[in-house]
């Protein structure tokens, strides 16, 4: 597509691979709205790139609708579905409580696929749509103290497959991307921090890129999944 003609919605838009994605397609001419869960970091980040905040949280049908109801509102022609959205909380199994891996559950898996549905309604109607996962090298090979990260990026790998199986026939490509380790702020609040720079590692910026040229694909080709690891990572 041309990212000229692209309005877009970034979920978990107000840092990190979501900001970075939202600033390079704004630069490239798409329209962006971002949603994040806290006011004063959104607002910045979108008065920052030129972008259109709404305040949501995706893991709240009712937020979801609104959020939806917004961006068509406010682009008629909406296309574009970045599903971002999302953290991570580490513990071993033996010390891993139900209510941590549900609350993995309900932003990583649910979210998903709540901002999901409800784009995919609009998109189903204009017979035409994107849909980008978020995903990770963690929904490929589980690790230690992964349970609740891992199963839910397995999860979004999963339902990726099933969105795009019943998509295809509507001209909606629905495409994943795998990132491995990038340095941004990852956790379950929203902050601009980062550890300290290691340039061997993954930047936001790198997943940002990646994103864009997959979108930029023409309308009758798609890649399906991309992942992306760091070359030699130190």
């Amino acid at each position: 597509m041309d990212l000229k003609n692209a309005a877009v919605l970034v979920t978990g838009g107000s840092c990190g691979i979501g900001l970075e994605a939202a600033r390079l397609l704004r630069a490239q001419g798409a329209r962006v709205a971002i949603c994040a869960r806290h006011k004063d970091v959104l607002e910045a980040a979108a008065q920052e790139i030129g972008a259109l905040p709404i305040v949501a949280d995706v893991s709240k049908e009712d937020d979801v609708l609104r959020m939806i109801s917004t961006v068509v509102k406010e682009y008629g022609d909406y296309n574009v579905l970045i599903n971002n959205a999302g953290f991570g909380l580490f513990a071993s199994l033996l010390e891993l409580t139900g209510d941590e891996f549900f609350r993995v559950w309900e932003t990583n898996v649910l979210g998903a696929m709540l901002v999901a549905r409800e784009s995919a309604k609009h998109f189903v109607g204009r017979s035409y749509g994107n849909i980008v996962n978020i995903s990770s090298t963690a929904g490929q090979r589980g690790f230690a103290n992964g349970t609740a990260y891992c199963a839910s990026k397995f999860a979004v790998h999963g339902m990726t497959e099933c969105w795009r199986a019943e998509l295809r026939q509507h001209n909606i490509r629905v495409m994943q991307v795998n990132p491995s380790e990038v340095q941004t702020s990852f956790g379950a609040g929203e902050s601009a921090q980062t550890k300290s720079e290691n340039t061997t590692k993954l930047y936001a910026s790198d997943i940002a890129r990646v994103i864009a040229s997959m979108l930029e694909i023409e309308d009758r080709g798609f890649v399906t999944e991309s992942t992306i690891w760091a070359t030699n990572p130190r």
